[in-house]
């Protein structure tokens, strides 16, 4: 986990940096948080401490009981110079909300505040959230001073568009939320090695969606959830993830290239365009079997005659893809069923050439589509292992395992670079 500093700066948006302090904290970092004066007048120190269980620093004349320490560290036995200690022990330093007067200082060198001063000293990755009234955001100096903090390696996480703090007002300013501005800052990150650093991960997730016509679809009700933890916990292991994903509202984990496809053709095009140089292929994507063979090009009228769809299927992805496979490729194919019976999933596993069918029954509401939980069996031609009711997350993990382990087995090489 990563010791992040968090910079506020004054701003009606300065109430989203208590909800990433809560978020940054909870999934297991260590945070440290920075305020100018103007700051404290939209949020209290207070709110802060007591999220993260540190004190604030405001003033760089200020001593700081934590010596630069983050939360969970040993505090040092000398009392160094805060605005220095605070941003060498830093992975990564945040400005959120950066408001458009602090832009221009961080642009301009100035250091007339500890926000502004451990700016400068900081030699971690860092990054700023504008956040202002659209109007003051697209003005020319704003945007000169932005674009000299990206010539100088400073990430700029754009804001969002919609309501602002004025009443009655719309445009470009809004802070992005919690959630997207701390995968940014995981993001930026540098990775750490991994047993996976050098391997290319392909993962496909969700469901495809088939047109009847341009309102109606055919689909399922896959989430993607299982797809994305995939990819998050290959990320982790320091693989270089790429996600196809079908109409997945969630957003992908930190670090992994995403590409947003609707139907089984789609879906069949991205894998084969990614699979070629892929040394492991995770299959949780369920597209549809069948698709309609002639969908309406304007929307169908309801009748009282009912409607007959005549529907043609779609190619087995996954077989064609096992079709091209080349030596020291891994190709794990998934399998949701009715019923605890894994007679169909062997029976895939040989029609699709795969390595591996990971089975899982969605009749049980626990591990149904939507699910936070998975409980599946990893069914391969010579054995079956049996992954206990757990989080996506670590059922992911397991998957991972035995793939490592399948590899190490058959002693699998790079494909063709």
């Amino acid at each position: 986990m990563a010791r992040i500093l968090l910079g506020v700066t004054g701003g009606i948006a300065a109430y989203k940096a208590l909800e990433l302090a809560r978020l940054a904290t909870k999934e297991g970092h260590a945070v440290r948080v920075l305020m100018t004066p103007a700051a404290e007048r939209f949020v209290g120190a207070a709110s802060f401490e007591g999220i993260v269980g540190a004190p604030v620093l405001s003033s760089e004349f200020e001593r700081d009981p934590l010596r630069g320490a983050f939360p969970g560290d040993p505090v040092p036995d000398h009392d160094p110079i805060g605005h220095l200690e605070v941003v060498a022990n830093a992975d990564a330093y945040l400005i959120a909300p950066a408001s458009a007067n602090t832009i221009a200082k961080l642009a301009a060198g100035q250091a007339d505040s500890m926000v502004t001063t451990s700016f400068l000293a900081c030699t971690a990755p860092r990054l700023v959230a504008p956040a202002m009234n659209d109007r003051m955001y697209r003005d020319a100096a704003t945007q000169a001073n932005l674009e000299t903090l990206r010539e100088r390696g400073v990430a700029v996480i754009e804001p969002a568009e919609g309501a602002l703090a004025s009443r009655g007002e719309h445009g470009v300013g809004r802070l992005p939320e919690p959630r997207e501005l701390l995968d940014a800052i995981t993001s930026a990150l540098p990775r750490p090695a991994g047993p996976w650093d050098g391997m290319r991960v392909l993962v496909s997730a969700g469901g495809t969606r088939e047109a009847i016509d341009p309102v109606r679809f055919i689909g399922n009700r896959s989430s993607g959830r299982m797809g994305l933890a995939l990819a998050d916990r290959a990320a982790a292991r320091g693989a270089e993830v790429t996600l196809i994903a079908a109409n997945v509202s969630l957003p992908a984990p930190p670090g992994v290239a995403r590409v947003d496809v609707e139907t089984a053709a789609e879906l069949r095009a991205a894998l084969e365009r990614e699979f070629g140089d892929t040394h492991v292929l995770l299959m949780a994507a369920a597209p549809a079997d069948f698709r309609p063979r002639d969908p309406e090009s304007g929307k169908i009228a309801r009748t009282g005659s009912g409607l007959t769809l005549e529907l043609e299927p779609t190619e087995d992805i996954l077989a064609a893809l096992g079709t091209r496979r080349e030596a020291g490729q891994t190709i794990v194919g998934f399998a949701a069923e009715v019923g605890a019976d894994v007679s169909r999933a062997r029976n895939k596993l040989r029609r699709k050439g795969a390595d591996a069918i990971v089975f899982n029954d969605v009749s049980r509401g626990e591990i149904g589509f939507e699910s936070s939980e998975n409980e599946v069996v990893i069914v391969e031609a010579e054995a079956e292992t049996h992954i206990p009711l757990a989080s996506k997350e670590r059922v992911a993990d397991a998957i991972l395992d035995r793939v490592e382990a399948m590899r190490s087995e058959r002693g699998s090489e790079s494909p063709a670079t």
